[in-house]
């Protein structure tokens, strides 16, 4: 039955238009617990009160092993700035990886925690890890009063130049990575490079990964400098790393500043190239494979797809494969060919790229090359030829 329209009284549609601008710093420093080191403190008094704010303190606990006597040093920074910082309690400890993104037990736990503690939202949560417990703390903290001052410590390579410094938190649930999540910048990022010198080599590598994505994507000279400074890389050079890092950091910033979509209202996300692969093979190794591993092996398939389409010259797909080669990541892994021919098979690594859509808004949008340093969206793929591609990086790996 058609719907009858009124004719008596018709009503227009009230449009309302909301702009709200964010404003965010992402520092760099040295020490950042050292008494002779204001920073965080600053940060916290930056708005002028005249009272302590409480500060929740979440700790990544395989940061710790590394860093013993850190819960010491946040207790006596603390009480060294006692006129802007008061502790909401002992700091709270949580494991690292992404196994704390599997299980919503620490976020309850950590609601429990601000609710006990009478934090309000202009208190703030300080999350101190690696990016899997950044995620997890960020969705806490925005989730409780519709979202705490979240302040993220960085304690990898990871974080430092990518997922701490962006706009994005999240949870993993029904096997898919960060279904659950919000859009919430922080109130602030402190990157401490001194952390990463604890940092083991597959972590210390991990996060180049990144790096590599947005320089192919977004600036020529920047892969030019992580291709010949590969071998420093992969030799643990602070200096080079440093300058990765920062770099790296600017690039993911000025995309979410000028994309014109910072929270990804449509279906564009040309900052996730390689990510389709890697998200999915993340969970089909149970996360045995770090993310940047993963990113990096995405990296190489969407490189060598693009080769495979004519978009990207063989010297350039050469290129891009021999500096992963030299970072030392592996680009193969069984699990891309384990149910490669079955497409209805919840372990088929095609099942990444319905994934992948879903999670983007319903419009299948993944970024390849067409030169380096120059990304290009496409909505359609061939998957025979990702099939190639495959057996490609199988080829590559054994014979490197």
């Amino acid at each position: 039955m058609a719907i009858q329209q009124k004719t008596a009284l018709t009503l227009q549609p009230i449009n309302q238009r909301i702009c709200v601008t964010f404003n965010y710093n992402v520092h760099f420093t040295k020490g950042l617990f050292q008494l002779d080191n204001p920073l965080l403190a600053q940060v916290i008094a930056a708005e002028g009160e005249t009272t302590p704010k409480q500060l929740l303190v979440v700790v990544d606990g395989g940061f710790l092993h590394s860093q013993d006597r850190l819960l010491e040093k946040l207790l006596v920074y603390a009480q060294c700035y006692g006129d802007a910082i008061a502790l909401a309690g002992e700091p709270m400890v949580v494991p690292g990886g992404e196994a704390v993104k599997n299980d919503t037990r620490f976020i309850e736990q950590i609601h429990q925690r601000i609710n006990a503690a009478g934090l309000c939202r202009h208190s703030y949560v300080l999350a101190i890890g690696g990016g899997a417990v950044l995620d997890m703390v960020g969705y806490a903290a925005t989730t409780a009063h519709r979202g705490i001052r979240l302040l993220r410590v960085p304690t990898t390579v990871l974080g430092q130049n990518d997922s701490g410094v962006g706009v994005k938190n999240g949870i993993n649930a029904f096997g898919k990575k960060n279904f659950l999540g919000t859009f919430m910048p922080p109130y602030a990022v402190l990157n401490d490079f001194n952390f990463l010198t604890s940092l083991d080599d597959r972590d210390w590598r991990s996060g180049i990964a990144e790096a590599v994505k947005v320089a192919l994507i977004k600036d020529a000279d920047f892969f030019d400098f992580i291709m010949t400074n590969a071998d420093k890389l992969a030799n643990r050079d602070m200096d080079i790393m440093e300058r990765l890092i920062y770099r790296c950091s600017q690039l993911h910033l000025e995309h979410i500043a000028g994309s014109g979509d910072p929270f990804e209202m449509g279906s564009s996300r040309p900052l996730d190239f390689g990510h389709w692969a890697a998200h999915k093979l993340e969970h089909l190794t149970n996360y045995s494979l770090r993310h940047g591993e993963a990113v990096a092996i995405g990296i190489a398939l969407d490189t060598t797809y693009s080769y495979l389409t004519g978009q990207l010259l063989q010297s350039e797909w050469q290129m891009v494969m021999t500096t992963l080669s030299k970072l030392g990541f592996n680009l193969y892994v069984s699990a891309l060919t384990e149910q490669l021919d079955r497409l209805d098979h919840p372990h088929c690594i095609f099942r990444g790229l319905t994934e992948f859509r879903e999670h983007l808004g319903g419009k299948l949008t993944i970024t390849l090359l067409q030169g380096i340093g120059q990304g290009i969206e496409v909505h359609k793929v061939d998957l025979s030829l990702y099939r190639d591609a495959i057996l490609m990086l199988q080829d590559w790996e054994l014979s490197h």
